[in-house]
């Protein structure tokens, strides 16, 4: 007898059946409860199958968050096809690239990015449908898809990293982690069937499709995609709707503390917030716990599906910046000498993790994706990381951002995290560069806040009173801004590159 279907193409339906009448999703004026959703997703799983789409094919979906991501994203499922969410804030070039990569024979887009598929496709893409033209129509016309057996273990989303160090790759995530990532979520926090979420962070990246999001809809609750992050707009909304949850990326919730509405804006229907992606600065964190909202850093990666460990809300007051205790189903050790897994300690060590929310590898990278693992099945993170004695997980960098410096082991995001204390810092980074004495010596890039006067004796004096002395940069550099990609994180390849050019010939 075979098992039942609880894969993600099965979500719509199965929700449909326990509670029809809810609102599922909400754009602006316009609503679908979800048996209208579960509705529209057939008919349009229906058209993907008239179009040739068959089990394994992969349907790209190129747009800001609309409900018409969710459509195609449930509809591709059903389908037994692959996701392929693109983002939208990359060149033509780069679109193209991907869509070659993963063979999509189907590009959804909205009317926005017409301009991105302007030039001419990819031959493996054999139709485009727009969100106001042929995708309407075709959801019109059609019938119901036929019944698709869907598994745990089948390719549900293509997920592109998000390239920080060279061309991105695509993290291949089942059914089965989808799922197993949400029963984290869910064991972690509690989510309800009234609760209203915004959906502001991208649904190209994991952090917008795996925390809340898809948690929510589980268990039955309403979700409301924003195409545009505007700090003003988010903050009004939520006293509007009666907000109870949203996940962002430490950025969205710098911008909307330090918006001119922050004060006067009523929070009190959140119950809680996430946020993911790269570490926050504490007196952001502070901001928010400060008017009462439950703030927790959910720690994760796109081959993780997202989570890997999270805050809980008994501990955040304590520890407002620490990357939480690892989700229930989800094992974690530490990179040994030997490349096999020891237990984590106080001692700062690659993390390795472990578990059936972590992917299998990536889109057509054997080689890449066998050198991911260790040991029958750890997933070599990247990220190193120490946890205190009871038990919450600090992530201290990224293995390949660490400097060695005459020997000794400099971490950038201790550098950054000391850096963001001063009130003159708006933001910084470091990275580093080749030095004939010490081999390797650190590099910052800092932001100034606006009006602040600051010189690179007064930042480095501010560094000397929480570090030692081999952690202070040799360079110092003020800018006005720093590279980042389409989720707010650091482009420090450019920086590296940058530095290399910049300080090679002595001291800043």
């Amino acid at each position: 007898m075979p098992l039942p279907d609880f894969g993600l193409g099965s979500w719509p339906a199965r929700r449909a059946r326990i509670s029809p009448d809810r609102t599922a999703l909400v754009e602006h004026d316009r609503s679908l409860t979800y048996a209208a959703l579960a509705a529209r997703v057939e008919r349009l799983a229906g058209a993907l199958t008239r179009l040739g789409v068959r089990p394994g094919d992969r349907v790209a979906y190129l747009g800001v968050n609309a409900i018409s991501v969710f459509e195609t994203l449930f509809a591709t499922a059903r389908c037994g096809a692959i996701f392929v969410p693109l983002n939208y804030r990359l060149s033509g070039t780069e679109i193209r690239y991907m869509l070659d990569d993963s063979g999509a024979s189907v590009l959804v887009h909205s009317p926005d990015t017409e301009a991105l598929v302007a030039d001419p496709l990819p031959e493996s893409v054999r139709h485009v449908l727009r969100t106001d033209g042929a995708f309407e129509t075709e959801i019109a016309e059609a019938g119901p898809s036929p019944e698709t057996e869907v598994r745990l273990e089948d390719p549900c989303l293509l997920l592109y990293t998000s390239g920080t160090t060279g061309r991105p790759k695509a993290a291949v995530l089942t059914h089965g982690n989808l799922t197993w990532n949400t029963v984290n979520q869910l064991a972690h926090l509690d989510v309800l069937g009234t609760d209203k979420a915004l959906c502001i962070a991208p649904l190209f990246h994991c952090v917008g499709l795996g925390q809340i999001t898809l948690p929510t809809l589980f268990k039955g609750g309403s979700v409301e995609p924003v195409a545009k992050f505007d700090p003003g707009t988010i903050l009004a909304r939520i006293g509007e709707a009666g907000i109870t949850s949203f996940s962002a990326v430490p950025t969205m919730l710098e911008m909307m503390c330090r918006h001119e509405s922050w004060d006067r804006t009523d929070l009190s229907s959140l119950t809680c917030v996430l946020y993911g992606g790269s570490p926050v600065a504490e007196r952001v964190a502070r901001a928010w716990l400060d008017r009462g909202v439950q703030l927790l850093q959910g720690y994760g990666m796109t081959e993780a599906s997202p989570g890997v460990s999270m805050a809980t809300h008994e501990g955040t007051p304590a520890h407002p910046v620490a990357a939480g205790v690892p989700h229930f189903f989800t094992d974690v050790a530490a990179l040994g000498p030997d490349l096999t897994p020891q237990p984590l300690g106080g001692t700062p060590a690659e993390l390795l993790v472990r578990g059936p929310n972590v992917f299998g590898g990536y889109w057509n990278r054997q080689a890449e994706s066998a050198a991911s693992f260790v040991d029958g099945g750890w997933f070599r993170t990247g990220d190193v990381v120490r946890v205190d004695e009871d038990g919450w997980a600090h992530v201290v960098d990224r293995v390949k951002d660490m400097i060695i410096s005459g020997g000794e082991n400099v971490y950038p995001a201790e550098i950054e995290a000391v850096a963001a204390r001063l009130d003159e810092v708006d933001a910084c980074a470091v990275v580093g560069v080749p030095d004939e004495r010490w081999g390797e010596v650190g590099a910052a890039f800092v932001v100034p806040r606006p009006g602040a006067r600051l010189d690179a004796a007064a930042f480095r004096a501010h560094l000397e009173q929480h570090l030692a002395r081999y952690k202070i940069p040799k360079h110092v550099q003020f800018t006005e801004a720093l590279p980042r990609n389409a989720t707010g994180k650091i482009r420090r390849v450019e920086l590296r590159a940058l530095a290399a050019e910049t300080f090679s010939n002595g001291p800043a």
